[in-house]
């Protein structure tokens, strides 16, 4: 697809200086610009490769001031990270605008599908799912039965959505993913028999889960993600858990069966959590960190495994790295004490 830079500063609302009927078709990084590629200069750090880059177009500054001759087009923005930041949005809608139903798709006669829906090869929709308008659903996609998937929701390329799970509007799903898998549950006083899992996965709008990552079914009941929760690629949710609204998980991320996370914490990554507790909102958790008690108090950052408060953390690991000369310390006086008490 090919736009002119005239077309561009019209939907950035910027001002051209140079040629206004230069194409551009491809996006770049202004340092590895190509002809025919956009790019854009933000971060003063970079502001040398605007005299040497061989893109088209490149967006800047309003304020920005030359100081030599340049070989591109620009467009003057109020906020160069701004407009670019719109024109990937823009490029991205438009990429994955993909319509229509494969031929080597299969949707079963008892499921329902709403208008502009996208089914890709060997995608698979099961009895009596629902499918809401505008869904994408990538090549070998499975969906089970009594699925709902709600509108503007995108699947990507090989995410497993077991049977009775609930899916809301304007949700991201990356490949990989399985969502309503059997919680991780055996009975070790009966030969470690399995326990059912008969519950479900009910995750609200505006949520999006990245590649590979594992959402369990619960035991009863459902696992529920609230709405705007974020998920890094990598990340394991277990049975019964609730993760509250907007909550950002890194990857690497755990949360054990039943605990409870509240509304706005950010989890960095290879955090784990232990099961049956409950993490306060606005709690953030430091890479590596190890969870083993609820989290009582809102707006809290903790460190460490296992984690606390991390203000004391930090005190107490400047102690921990001293511990070799501490002990050196100490043996020394108890040698001098052991002196004066046989003098």
């Amino acid at each position: 697809m090919e736009f002119s830079a005239q077309q561009i500063a019209g939907l950035l609302q910027g001002q051209i200086e140079g040629d206004s009927t230069v194409k551009i078709s491809k996006l770049s990084k202004i340092e590895e610009g190509e002809p025919g590629s956009i790019s854009f200069l933000a971060n003063p750090k970079y502001t040398q490769y605007l005299y040497t880059t061989k893109a088209s177009l490149v967006i800047v500054n309003k304020d920005l001031v030359l100081t030599a001759p340049i070989n591109t087009t620009l467009i003057r923005v109020d906020s160069a990270e701004t407009a670019f930041s719109k024109l990937l949005e823009m490029y991205n809608q438009v990429k994955l605008n993909k319509t229509g139903i494969s031929k080597h798709a299969y949707i079963s006669e008892t499921a329902t599908t709403g208008t502009d829906i996208y089914a890709g090869e060997f995608a698979v929709v099961s009895d009596n799912a629902k499918i809401g308008n505008n869904v994408k659903i990538y090549p070998q996609v499975f969906i089970g039965e009594n699925v709902v998937i709600g509108d503007n929701t995108t699947l990507f390329a090989g995410v497993k959505i077991y049977s009775e799970t609930v899916i809301g509007k304007d949700c991201i799903i990356h490949s990989g993913s399985v969502i309503g898998s059997d919680g991780f549950r055996f009975n070790p006083q009966n030969d470690n028999q399995k326990i059912p899992q008969i519950g479900n996965v009910i995750i609200e709008d505006n949520v999006e889960i990245g590649a590979n990552c594992a959402i369990d079914r619960a035991t009863l009941g459902s696992t529920i993600l609230r709405k705007g929760v974020k998920f890094d690629n990598l990340v394991h949710i277990a049975h019964n858990v609730e993760i509250g609204e907007n909550t950002y998980i890194a990857a690497h991320g755990v949360v054990a069966g039943s605990s409870k996370i509240g509304k706005n914490c950010m989890f960095s990554g290879q955090v784990g959590i232990v099961g049956h507790l409950e993490i306060a909102d606005q709690t953030i958790i430091t890479a590596q960190s190890g969870i083993s008690k609820s989290i009582t108090k809102k707006g809290e950052v903790y460190m460490g495994s296992p984690a606390f408060d991390a203000a004391k953390y930090r005190k107490a690991y400047i102690h921990f790295r001293n511990l070799d000369s501490i002990v050196k310390r100490i043996d020394q006086i108890e040698k001098q004490n052991k002196i004066a008490e046989n003098s």
